[in-house]
């Protein structure tokens, strides 16, 4: 069974940092694309980033371009987000998702995603 849990959110002020990290189990962890997407109160789901299964090709969405960093380690099965200079529009419930391929493709098509974890940027 894939499971995909998300750690790491919490309540930051404006321009502070956050890890968020994604812990899966049940599939080949680095056979796999991953990705971080979310949903701010309200709204829709947004594509956050996108890491390859080796890692070496990562893509993001502008508004978090030079502030935001996906990683992996196909060691410990484990996806990270490196979070710095917050903003307040950053305040979202955060997904990580699996894709049926090595290469990702901006938020669609992916079929496993987590349950999420609650990031909060507010003074």
């Amino acid at each position: 069974e894939v499971q995909l849990v998300e750690s790491g959110g919490g309540l930051v002020q404006p321009g502070g940092s956050l890890r968020l990290s994604c812990a899966a189990s049940g599939f080949t962890f680095s056979n796999y694309a991953m990705t971080w997407v979310r949903q701010a109160p309200g709204k829709g789901l947004e594509w956050v980033s996108d890491i390859s299964s080796g890692g070496g090709s990562r893509t993001y969405v502008d508004s978090v371009k030079g502030r935001f960093t996906i990683s992996r380690d196909n060691f410990k099965n484990t996806l990270y987000l490196q979070m710095n200079s917050l903003k307040p529009e950053d305040t979202a419930v955060y997904y990580c998702a699996k894709y049926p391929s090595s290469y990702g493709s901006r938020g669609s098509r992916y079929d496993y995603r987590g349950q999420g974890t609650q990031v909060t940027v507010s003074s």
